[in-house]
């Protein structure tokens, strides 16, 4: 069963992003992390900015995909609801 990540994204509704797949999480900037796909797939989320050189958000966002793929197949849904910056855009290349 596919398992998604609810990310709480300001001004918005919540959107999921795929825990299947991923090869490849990187802090990318302070405000910045990419989640890079075994589809090639990268999405990027972007977050309030973080100090220079903490991975607070990409920890986080790793943390959660281990904790949704150890759920039960009828859960396929993770609420990410204690980021640790608030998010204000996920784009999808």
């Amino acid at each position: 069963m596919a398992k998604f990540l609810s990310i709480p994204v300001t001004n918005e509704q919540k959107q999921l992003v795929s825990a299947d797949g991923v090869i490849l999480l990187e802090q990318a900037s302070t405000s910045t992390v990419t989640i890079t796909y075994a589809s090639a797939k990268v999405v990027t989320v972007t977050h309030a900015a973080s100090a220079a050189g903490s991975e607070e958000v990409r920890d986080y966002l790793q943390d959660s995909i281990v904790f949704a793929q150890q759920q039960p197949w009828h859960q396929v849904k993770y609420e990410c609801d204690a980021l640790p910056q608030a998010v204000s855009g996920i784009a999808v290349a």
